[in-house]
């Protein structure tokens, strides 16, 4: 049973692992003011209204079996899904500007406040296949 619980969290590691050359966001930076506590090993997704269909990301987001930290970036709401409460307005533009967010979603493996793993980009729901 254990391993059923792993191979979500290993299939997004991978995900995140394919980063693109142009990301902005610097491994190893601390995390910008935020208004949650750190829960240790956390996902933190900052999106904004036009990223589409976010289906498949927040599905291997939620799989993760991690705290999950939603941001909705740009001033026009969007919902995040399976409960989430998403940090929105003013302040949370700011924190993904002071990360440089390159593209919309981002999706930060963080630990400790320090960032592990950073994607940018569109979600396909394939491993290898982000745009």
């Amino acid at each position: 049973m254990r391993s059923m619980k792993r191979a979500p969290l290993l299939s997004l590691l991978l995900a995140l692992g394919v980063s693109h050359a142009d990301a902005r966001v610097r491994l190893g930076d601390t995390l910008p003011t935020h208004p949650w506590t750190s829960a240790g090993r956390e996902v933190v997704v900052v999106y904004s209204h036009d990223c589409g269909d976010l289906g498949d990301l927040w599905s291997a987001v939620l799989a993760s079996g991690l705290p999950v930290r939603a941001v909705n970036a740009e001033n026009i709401t969007s919902p995040a899904p399976g409960g989430l409460k998403a940090w929105s307005g003013p302040d949370a533009t700011a924190f993904a500007r002071a990360l440089k967010v390159g593209a919309y979603p981002t999706v930060l493996l963080v630990q400790g406040e320090r960032i592990l793993n950073a994607w940018e980009g569109t979600f396909t729901g394939d491993l290898g296949l982000m745009d």
